[in-house]
């Protein structure tokens, strides 16, 4: 029998976020990545989406939260019970680490404390990872791997972590070799040749790994639309200067929370304009523990302020670091927009600083915030004014072909792009003499077959969005989702009707309840009770089935609201038995 090795995305293939996926090699699996995904306006009270881990839940013997999700979904398996040998997280980003304190507990065995497989991470991914485990009270810690000792041994499974560029201090490619061949795993990067941190990608560690063969590279896919190369982060340093010196008022700088080396490098400047730096945010505080604790972040003894003192300075000697670039409810940037913030208010004079583009999805919600912003008189600065306020994590074309030219895989397969990415990712490879086939365009839970010749299409495993409260850290259900969806566009009408237990027929005339939504209520409630009376009266006997009650007269609501009225209001009948 012919040895093979299974991969198969969990998440991260078309969607951007949600990156996990899985190596699977006879009854072995190894998993890179656990990420959240974001919610858009559609998702009426969801804060973040997760992978679906049904089939790691049905593969393996765990029986966790997702089991009776995972069983209803219908997902299958093989039947020869997998076990999870081990996790690697590339790099800090909430999109590759955001997931851990929803998913682990998930992936405990029933009955058991100690989790059963090791994760490991580079030294400020492990520490970001920790510190959301920490907050969850997840009883867990990621192992620290450093880029001078990187191998670690998984079961059959050898990972090398290689040191590569991107908008977080850290992240790393890993390189994993199998016994049907070797696989780069290269997610999100740039090749930024002048780094602000002064650690450029380890081009040399690419090339000895390369001389040991590539079956597949896996590549980060999102900036492949664009031409020439990524701009080096220290382009921004003329930018960030001349707004300072600028600047009458306050500024305020928003910005990726991970983002430790944009973060250093306007500290840096602001200490040369003699701006005093806070801290506003709770992602950006944790940020910056972590990043001061590993010593990714030295801030000068005086510089920093806390947000209570900030009233004791002028505004011209103030720099503001704030959570909240992509415009998140509640964050500490919406919240100063809105003037909901007590220490910090908007004035005529102060400069805001977006330092980051919106994430695909999140660019009317960051536009609305910037219209807030400008409505109070501050002026706000952001990428599409131009100049250089921010420069991507993602390599351009001309990045993303060094790195085919330097591994020269048998096979290619973009990840973490939209599938628009993954065909101009195609292209690239075209045009560096590949064959369209030897580019793998896959969708999440389509499994692909690897053997020491090549590649083939295996099942597709059945992948569903799974949608979380992020305060509560509970699922919410699809049917939860759809009532929020009717609840916000079509309003309410609630039924409160009283039925006789003995005979199954009314007691009284149903009340009726209207919310957001407008419509001859009057006329209505006289034809309501006409059509209930109507409906129960075929009914004899004692009632017993009071589920079947409340969902017909539900149904009867409805059907009579949309003939009326043509409106399809979320109807929720209340049956109290008497």
């Amino acid at each position: 029998m012919n040895e093979q090795l299974s991969f198969i995305p969990l998440g991260g293939i078309g969607d951007v976020t949600k990156n996990m996926y899985l190596y699977e090699y006879g009854s072995e699996i190894l998993i890179v990545d656990c990420g959240i995904g974001f919610a858009d306006e559609t998702m009426l009270g969801v804060d973040l989406l997760l992978p679906d881990i049904s089939y790691l839940i049905n593969a393996t013997s765990v029986k966790g939260q997702s089991a009776l999700r995972s069983e209803a979904s219908g997902s299958k398996t093989s039947g020869r019970k997998k076990k999870i040998l081990g996790m690697l997280l590339t790099h800090g980003h909430e999109d590759h680490i955001g997931a851990l304190p929803y998913i682990l507990p998930q992936l405990l065995p029933a009955g058991k404390q100690v989790f059963p497989f090791p994760i490991y991470a580079t030294p400020l991914t492990a520490a970001l990872a920790n510190e959301k485990l920490k907050e969850y009270s997840v009883n867990f810690r990621v192992k620290t791997v450093s880029f001078a000792q990187p191998t670690v041994h998984i079961g059959k499974f050898t990972a090398t972590f290689i040191r590569i560029t991107h908008s977080v201090p850290d992240t790393s490619h890993i390189f994993i070799q199998t016994p049907i061949g070797n696989f780069y795993h290269g997610s999100d990067f740039k090749i930024d040749e002048t780094p602000f941190d002064k650690k450029p990608s380890d081009i040399e560690k690419i090339k000895q790994v390369a001389k040991q063969g590539v079956l597949c590279l896996l590549s980060d896919c999102l900036g492949s639309e664009r031409r020439g190369k990524t701009p080096s982060e220290m382009e921004l340093t003329h930018t960030f200067r001349k707004e300072l010196q600028a600047a009458k008022g306050k500024v305020i700088v928003t910005t990726y929370s991970s983002n430790i080396s944009r973060l250093n490098q306007i500290i840096q400047i602001a200490k040369e304009y003699n701006r005093h730096v806070c801290f506003v945010g709770r992602s950006l505080l944790k940020a910056k523990d972590v990043a001061q604790s590993l010593g990714y972040m030295q801030l000068p003894e005086g510089l920093e302020i806390p947000i209570e003192d900030a009233k004791l300075y002028n505004d011209s000697q103030l720099l503001f670091f704030v959570a909240g670039s992509q415009a998140q409810e509640n964050s500490a940037m919406s919240r100063i927009a809105n003037g909901d913030l007590r220490e910090i208010r908007l004035e005529q004079n102060d400069l805001v600083i977006f330092s980051s583009d919106p994430i695909p999805g999140n660019e009317t919600a960051v536009y609305s915030l910037i219209d807030t912003i400008s409505r109070r008189g501050a002026r706000a600065l952001y990428s599409d004014m131009g100049g250089m306020l921010h420069v991507s994590g993602h390599g351009y074309a001309d990045d993303l072909i060094k790195i085919m030219q330097l591994l020269r895989p048998k096979k290619m397969l973009p990840i973490g792009g939209t599938y628009r990415h993954m065909v101009a990712y195609r292209t690239l490879a075209e045009e560096q003499g590949y064959k369209k086939s030897d580019v793998l365009l896959l969708d999440d839970g389509q499994e692909v077959l690897f053997n020491p010749g090549g590649a083939a299409f295996g099942q597709i495993i059945k992948t569903d969005n799974v949608y979380v409260d992020e305060i509560s850290g509970e699922e919410i259900e699809g049917f939860v989702l759809r009532d929020r969806k009717k609840l916000s566009e079509g309003g309410i009408v609630i039924i409160l009707v009283e039925v006789n237990v003995s005979d199954g027929q009314l007691t009284r005339k149903p009340d009726i309840i209207v919310r957001g939504v407008v419509f001859d209520e009057k006329r209505f409630d006289k034809k309501l009770e006409q059509t209930i009376q109507s409906v129960l009266r075929g009914r004899h006997g004692r009632v017993t089935n009071w589920i079947h009650i409340r969902k017909m007269i539900g149904e009867t609501a409805e059907r009579l609201i949309f003939r009326m009225f043509r409106r399809r209001p979320l109807v929720l009948p209340i049956v109290i038995e008497v």
